[in-house]
């Protein structure tokens, strides 16, 4: 995979369908790969995953599933129906081995969500959790890997380590990526694109630094030339 639109995941964390068309539409051929979260979700984004399937476009449905066993496997057989690529289950062993079951005989990749780029080690502190950000996000990776989930989400910061314990086929999904001199918003643990592609993430989640630009062509085109040269340097 060494064209980015293979590798570079347009976030349309937008309030409604018609702006998310916009953007769309304003990208052309340049984005292959849009993901669509509970934002877009709840006010039509599942039709707008329809429309992008049908144009030939991969989709990634960011829903963080997390409930009772049967749910879970009911959702994720739902989300399969849909078409989607790719879907997030928290990285909880017994969401993951249920959203398996729902996904069996597709060709969804399940992700499994780490810790969220957002939280940084205080804040699992503040949440309960005995361990720091780098060992919560391994462990959960191992799990996810033992499970027969389809890859991980978490911070670039941790792809390395998480690219040892799944190996060369999960893929290693990186939000909270930020150009060089880009506003870094909510996120905390945040890395550049070509990092993130060095350290062994397969495909990069992008959203304000391409939709909340003025020139989402030139972001995006940006990006991708970083994405590429990445992958140039680790052939």
């Amino acid at each position: 995979m060494k064209d980015y639109r293979d590798r570079l995941i347009i976030a349309l964390d937008v309030d409604g369908v018609e702006q998310a068309r916009q953007i769309i539409q304003a990208l052309g051929d340049n984005i292959s790969f849009y993901k669509i979260g509970y934002q877009l979700a709840l006010a039509g984004g599942l039709d707008l995953a329809r429309e992008l399937k049908s144009d030939g476009k991969s989709v990634f449905l960011d829903m963080k599933m997390l409930d009772i066993d049967n749910t879970i496997e009911k959702g994720v057989a739902s989300a399969t129906a849909l078409g989607v690529d790719m879907l997030t289950i928290h990285a909880y062993p017994k969401a993951m081995k249920a959203a398996v079951e729902g996904a069996s005989g597709s060709d969804i990749c399940l992700l499994a969500v780490t810790v969220l780029t957002s939280m940084d080690d205080s804040d699992l502190q503040d949440a309960g959790y005995g361990q720091d950000a780098a060992s919560l996000v391994a462990r959960r990776a191992q799990q996810a890997r033992d499970a027969g989930m389809g890859g991980i989400v978490c911070s670039a910061r941790e792809a390395s380590e998480v690219r040892k314990t799944v190996g060369p086929d999960m893929a290693v999904v990186t939000p909270g990526i930020r150009p060089a001199g880009a506003d870094i918003g909510d996120q905390k643990r945040i890395v550049t694109p070509g990092v993130a592609i060095e350290a062994g993430a397969s495909h990069l989640v992008v959203g304000r630094p391409v939709t909340a630009v003025e020139d989402p062509v030139s972001a995006a085109q940006s990006i991708g030339a970083e994405i590429e040269a990445a992958l140039g340097d680790s052939a």
